[in-house]
């Protein structure tokens, strides 16, 4: 389990380690063909910001070679907003006294319907984490309502159980994505004082139980504006190394959300801007040229279209972060407010006039 690894690890001692990083290390890294978790640590640290026209140039290129000009489109489908946790930076915390909704079967056809036609061919399902209400059975009966009418149906609920994972697999489930938000421990329990999510080392284990369901694609990422933005990334490399490892049929991908406003929101504690997310995201396409970087409707309409060129290979389009949001009840609690408001048609046509093109379904059968 990744936990014995994670264990060996300080935060300040990384957290030093990132910053004391040197120039020299920089370009040793940009000079290498193969990069290690050190050479990571130096492409994200300070010291790689006067770098950053190089790492673009080069993360632009890995990307090219490895996924060509594609980009692809999926949507987040918001199916309840239930939720039995209290984090300081959600909307759907249970602290927050607002109406909650949770989608039925004909709701969820609908909400469907109206994304089919927008042209998705990839779902994300998204839920608040209420087991009572939303838990296995719910995740079933909605994937296999969704199933016949999208190629790809993926998730980003509540950490579950292997032999839950495994069930939902033989259901036609194609990814997870679990956030740890943030890998320091210490802090953890600040931005998660109550509910199940406040068990920092279940969270940490999810990537091992989906491994083990032998789950197709696997996401990680940190909600960066909770800690030290380079020392969270450096745990999310170190884990993700560790799984190429142990489960190495496994795809994997990187997501990058910035803190935004939501009801009742904290403030970011760390703020990382755009130049630095730009360098970020570089590094990690310099750090694993196979890996999948998505982007949300969390960021600008400007920062969406420029990332694209640098390394980006997948984004939201259109969406709505609340349940029934689409058709049903589009005035219900937002997890989050977005940033890019285009609708599908207007993303594709701006990646189209980028000379890219807009890849509506999973690109499995084009790997």
């Amino acid at each position: 389990m990744f936990d014995h690894i994670f264990n060996q690890h300080s935060w300040h001692d990384v957290q030093s380690s990132i910053y004391s990083k040197t120039a020299g290390e920089v370009e040793l890294a940009l000079r290498k063909s193969k990069r290690d978790i050190e050479d990571f640590k130096a492409l994200i640290s300070p010291a790689a910001a006067p770098y950053l026209e190089q790492m673009a140039q080069l993360s632009a290129a890995l990307t090219q070679k490895r996924f060509g000009k594609t980009v692809q489109l999926y949507v987040p489908l918001y199916l309840s907003n239930e939720c039995q946790n209290i984090c300081t930076y959600c909307g759907f915390s249970y602290d927050n006294k607002i109406k909650r909704k949770t989608l039925s079967s004909f709701e969820i056809l609908q909400e469907a319907e109206y994304l089919k036609q927008q042209g998705f061919e990839h779902v994300l399902l998204v839920t608040g984490e209420a087991n009572k209400t939303v838990g296995l059975d719910y995740f079933q009966k909605a994937i296999r309502l969704l199933r016949p009418h999208f190629r790809n149906i993926s998730i980003e609920v509540q950490p579950l159980d292997a032999n839950e994972y495994a069930a939902l697999t033989q259901e036609g489930l194609h990814a997870v994505l679990v956030y740890q938000e943030t890998y320091n421990k210490e802090h953890y329990k600040d931005y998660h004082p109550k509910g199940k999510k406040s068990n920092f080392d279940y969270r940490l284990e999810t990537p091992d139980r989906l491994g083990t369901a032998n789950i197709h694609k696997i996401g990680l990422g940190v909600l960066m504006g909770l800690e030290d933005w380079r020392t969270d990334n450096f745990f999310t490399a170190l884990h993700l190394s560790y799984l190429e490892k142990q489960y190495w049929q496994t795809r994997y991908s990187i997501s990058f959300p910035r803190l935004r406003p939501a009801e009742g929101l904290i403030e970011p504690k760390v703020v990382i801007n755009d130049r630095e997310l730009t360098q970020l995201i570089c590094a990690w396409r310099i750090f694993r040229e196979e890996l999948e970087l998505s982007i949300s409707t969390r960021e600008s309409q400007s920062f969406r279209d420029n990332i694209i060129r640098l390394g980006i290979t997948s984004m939201s389009a259109g969406s709505a972060t609340n349940p029934g949001g689409y058709v049903t009840e589009p005035e219900s609690l937002e997890q989050f407010c977005i940033d890019d408001n285009r609708s599908p048609a207007v993303v594709a046509a701006m990646i189209k006039e980028q000379g890219y093109t807009p890849v509506w379904k999973d690109w499995t059968a084009f790997s």
